[in-house]
């Protein structure tokens, strides 16, 4: 669990499987100190979570791929769109099952 700024613990989102998108994290959110949403391809379907360091340089912290683009078989992430396809193509390596929506992966080569 994460604690907030109250002191009250909440629940790392995705953490419970209860939500509308998976979450493959590619790199650790302490790296970041602001966070963005971006849309890729058409609305809610896809999205890419960026971060800024505190060097001012922006990268992928994570990509959120919504339930009707993807799903979970034998334990693995699969694609049920194009879209979701090409960003599963694109990772470092194959996303690996953490807990509830969330996955973790390598983030690509050439990053």
């Amino acid at each position: 669990m994460a604690k907030s700024t109250t002191g009250i613990k909440r629940e790392k989102p995705g953490a419970k499987g209860e939500g509308e998108y998976l979450r493959i994290i590619i790199r650790p959110r302490e790296e970041f100190a602001t966070f963005r949403i971006h849309d890729v391809g058409s609305t809610g379907h896809i999205q890419r979570v960026a971060g800024k360091r505190s060097s001012g340089s922006w990268d992928t912290q994570a990509w959120l791929i919504s339930k009707e683009d993807a799903h979970m078989e034998n334990g693995k992430l699969v694609a049920d769109s194009q879209d979701a396809k090409e960003v599963l193509e694109k990772l470092g390596s194959e996303p690996e099952h953490i807990e509830g929506d969330r996955f973790k992966a390598k983030p690509p080569k050439n990053n």
